[in-house]
C-alpha cells in the first residue's frame, strides 16, 4: 500500500519548465505543492504557508539557494530543505549541508534519488514529532501522579479544618444522631466521643468500614485495652488540645489499616471539654499513590539514564542542573558546570544556541553542531530542546536532547567524496580515451601510407595513454583499499632505491640533475610499501613534469631527502620547475585537479592525499611560481601511531 503523504512542499526554481514538470511529479506523490520562481518570492510564500519541506535550486538570480536556506533555517530550524544542484555546483551542495540542509539532488533529477531525499526529510519530521510527543507525555504523566498525591495529602491534612468543624458541630451537639449525618458525605471516618471515653456517634463511612461501635470504648478500635498507650481522644480530654497521630485500627472485616487521626475538643459554655470530635483519613490510598509515584519516578530516571542519546537540563544561566549517564560518560560529571564548557570547551555561550531560543520564545528548537568529548573526540550531534515550565507556565529550565549522528555525516561526506571521484574519474577517462583514439588514428594512417614517422608518433601516443591509464587504475585501486592495508616492516633505504630505479632513465633523458639525501642510521618502519612506493613515485613524476614544463632554459634539479624524527618519517621531493600559485596549490588535494593539461589525469595528488591518510600521514606542499615546489610526505614510524591525518 502506498504511504499517504500530507506534507506541504515548496518548490523553488527559476526555470518554469522544471517547476511545472517536477511539480506534477511531486503532486502525484501526494504532496501539496507550492511553487516560487526565485528566492525572494519563495521566502514570502514560506512565511505565509509554513511548508514542512522546501525543495530549492542552488543557483538562482537574486537570492540564491544557499541564502534562502540560511533565511529559512533562521526562522524555522525544523523545516527540511533539499537542495537541487547541477554537476558543477557540487561544492555549493556540500556547503549547503553545513548550513543544515537535509540533502541534495543533482540535475537531471532521478525519481528514485528524489524519493530517497524526500523520505529522509519525512523521517526527520516524524522523529522530531515522536520525541516531542514522548517528552510531553512523560511530563503529563509525572504531573498527573503529582496532582493525585497532592490531593491525597490534602485529604489527609483535614486537621487544619477540624477546629472549625468542631465549632460548627457544637451547635448540633444536642442532636447526636441527627447532627452526625452532616458528615456522611465526607470521605473520611468521623466519630464523637464522650468524657467517659465512649463513642456516642459516627458517620456512615465509619459504620460501614469500622463497624457499629456506638457505645464502645474510644480505644477499642485500635485493638488495645485501657492500660496501653492513650488514644488521641484520651489525650484531647486530658490536655484540652487537638491531637494528630498516625494509628493502626481494626476494620469490621478483621483487616488492619493505617489512619491519620485528627481530634478536636468540643467545649461547653464553661469552656470545659464536653465532647471530642475525631476525624480519620485512610492512609492506604495515599501510600499506594506514593509507591506508584516513586515507581514512576524510578522508571523516568531509568529512561533518563538509558535513553541512547545525550540529555541535559539547563537553567537560565545555561548551567547544567541534570544530565543522563551517557552525557556524563562522554562529557564528564556536570558538577554545576555550563553547557558550553562540556560541549564546546568554551568560556562563553555559543552563538545561535537553541536553548537560549527556547528560553526566549518557549518553543522547541533543533540545531546541528559539532561538539568535543572529554577525550577530545569530535561528534556531529542533532540537538532538540523542550521547555520545562513551573505551575505558572513560565519556562524555568530547558531540556536538551542530542543524538550523535557522526557516522551518518561521515557516510554523507564519504558518499559526496565518492560522487566527486566518480565524476572526475569519468572525465579523466574520457580525456584518456580521446588521446588513445588519436594515437590509434595516427597508427592507422601511418600503416595506410607506410609512413614510418607517423606510425612511430601514433605508437608513442598510444604507449603514453596506456601508461597513464595504468597509473590511474593503480591509483583508484589503492584508494579503494582503504580498509585492506598490508602492513610490513621494510628497510627505508631499500624502499627509496626500489621507488627511484624505474624513474632514473626518464630523469636522465630529460637532462635533470637528481640527488638523494638520506639521514644515516635509518631504522626499518612498518608501512604498506605498495602505497608508499606509489605515492612517492607520484610525487617524483610530478617533479619531473614540473621541470619539463619550465621554458626558462635554466638547469633543472630534483632532490629527494629522507629524514626521521622521534614519531614520523619525512620524504621531501624538491624541484626547481614551474612552481604554482596559491589557488593551484590549494586545489591539489580538494578535487581532481591537473596542472599538466591533456598529459595528466589529475588523479595522482587527489588520490595520494587520501591514500596516505589511511596510514595516519599527510602530504603538504609549498611552492613559488617560476621557482619550484617542495612536496613533503609525513608517515608515522610505527603502526600504532596516531591515525588522525592532517594536511598543512
Amino acid at each position: 500500500m502506498t504511504e499517504k503523504i500530507t506534507e506541504t512542499l515548496l518548490l523553488v526554481d527559476d526555470e518554469p519548465g522544471i517547476r511545472k514538470v517536477l511539480g506534477i511529479s511531486l503532486a502525484d506523490l501526494g504532496y501539496r505543492v507550492l511553487t516560487a520562481e526565485n528566492g525572494e518570492a519563495a521566502l514570502a510564500m514560506f512565511r505565509a504557508h509554513c511548508p514542512a519541506i522546501v525543495l530549492t535550486d542552488i543557483k538562482m538570480p537574486g537570492m540564491d539557494g544557499i541564502d534562502l536556506l540560511k533565511a529559512i533555517k533562521g526562522e524555522s530550524p525544523d523545516t527540511e530543505v533539499i537542495m537541487i544542484t547541477g554537476h558543477g555546483d557540487m561544492e555549493l551542495a556540500i556547503e549547503s549541508i553545513k548550513f543544515e540542509a537535509t540533502d541534495f539532488v543533482t540535475k537531471p533529477i532521478r525519481d528514485d534519488i528524489l524519493s530517497i531525499a524526500l523520505k529522509r526529510a519525512r523521517d526527520r519530521i516524524a522523529m522530531r514529532a515522536k520525541l516531542r510527543a514522548y517528552t510531553e507525555n512523560l511530563e503529563r504523566l509525572v504531573a498527573e501522579k503529582s496532582a493525585r498525591l497532592v490531593e491525597a495529602e490534602r485529604q489527609a491534612a483535614v486537621g487544619q479544618t477540624v477546629e472549625g468543624l468542631a465549632r460548627a458541630f457544637s451547635n448540633i451537639a444536642g442532636d447526636m444522631r441527627g447532627g452526625i449525618h452532616y458528615f456522611n458525605e465526607m470521605p473520611c471516618y468521623v466519630s464523637i466521643h464522650s468524657s467517659e471515653f465512649k463513642i456516642v456517634a459516627a458517620n456512615q463511612l465509619f459504620l460501614e468500614r469500622i463497624g457499629d461501635r456506638i457505645g464502645a470504648r474510644s480505644w477499642e478500635i485500635y485493638g488495645r485495652n485501657s492500660d496501653a498507650r492513650p488514644s488521641p481522644v484520651e489525650e484531647t480530654f486530658r490536655t484540652g488540645q487537638g491531637q494528630r497521630a498516625r494509628r493502626r485500627i481494626c476494620l469490621a472485616d478483621g483487616s488492619r489499616t493505617t489512619l491519620m487521626v485528627h481530634t478536636a475538643p468540643i467545649r461547653n459554655r464553661e469552656r470545659g471539654v464536653e465532647l471530642v470530635l475525631e476525624i480519620s483519613a485512610d492512609m492506604t490510598e495515599m501510600n499506594r499513590l506514593q509507591t506508584e509515584l516513586r515507581a514512576t519516578q524510578t522508571r523516568f530516571e531509568q529512561l533518563f539514564d538509558e535513553v541512547p542519546c545525550y540529555i541535559s537540563v539547563q537553567d537560565r544561566q545555561f548551567r547544567l542542573t541534570a544530565a543522563n549517564r551517557r552525557f556524563k560518560e562522554d562529557f564528564g560529571e556536570i558538577e554545576g558546570g555550563f553547557c558550553h564548557e562540556h560541549y564546546k570547551h568554551r568560556d562563553s555561550s555559543c552563538p545561535n544556541c537553541p536553548v537560549a531560543k527556547t528560553f526566549r520564545d518557549g518553543r522547541s528548537h533543533s540545531h546541528e553542531t559539532v561538539v568535543r568529548s572529554k577525550s577530545g573526540e569530535q561528534y556531529n550531534v542533532l540537538i532538540w530542546t523542550a521547555p520545562l515550565r513551573d505551575e505558572t507556565g513560565e519556562v524555568t529550565q530547558v531540556m536538551e536532547m542530542s543524538t550523535n549522528i557522526t557516522q551518518v555525516r561521515q557516510l554523507e561526506n564519504r558518499l559526496s567524496s565518492l560522487g566527486l571521484l566518480i565524476g572526475s574519474v569519468s572525465h579523466a577517462i574520457k580525456g584518456l580515451l580521446t588521446g588513445l583514439d588519436g594515437g590509434m588514428y595516427l597508427l592507422g594512417a601511418g600503416f595506410a601510407k607506410s609512413n614510418e614517422a607517423q606510425i612511430q608518433e601514433g605508437w608513442e601516443t598510444v604507449r603514453m595513454m596506456v601508461e597513464r591509464i595504468r597509473r590511474m587504475v593503480l591509483d583508484i585501486l589503492y584508494y579503494a583499499r582503504e580498509k585492506d592495508l598490508k602492513w610490513e616492516r621494510i628497510d627505508v633505504v631499500s624502499l627509496v632505491r626500489e621507488t627511484v630505479a624505474p624513474l632514473e632513465k626518464e630523469i636522465s633523458e630529460a637532462g635533470i640533475d637528481f640527488s638523494v639525501d638520506m639521514a644515516p642510521a635509518l631504522r626499518a618502519v612498518e608501512l604498506d610499501t605498495g602505497i608508499i612506493r606509489s605515492v612517492l613515485g607520484n610525487m617524483l613524476e610530478n617533479a619531473i613534469d614540473a621541470c619539463r614544463m619550465d621554458a626558462s632554459g635554466r638547469k633543472h634539479r630534483i632532490g629527494l631527502r629522507v629524514r626521521p624524527d622521534p614519531r614520523y618519517l619525512f620524504f621531501e621531493v624538491v624541484d626547481n620547475g614551474i612552481g604554482m600559485d596559491d589557488k593551484t596549490r590549494e586545489s591539489l588535494f580538494k578535487t581532481v585537479h591537473s596542472t599538466k593539461g591533456k598529459r595528466g589525469t589529475g588523479l595522482g595528488l587527489f588520490m595520494s592525499g587520501r591514500i596516505i591518510a589511511q596510514q595516519g600521514g599527510a602530504i603538504s606542499v609549498t611552492s613559488i611560481p617560476g621557482q619550484g615546489s617542495t612536496f613533503t610526505l609525513k608517515i608515522p614510524r610505527e603502526r600504532n601511531a596516531s591515525l588522525s591525518p592532517t594536511r598543512s
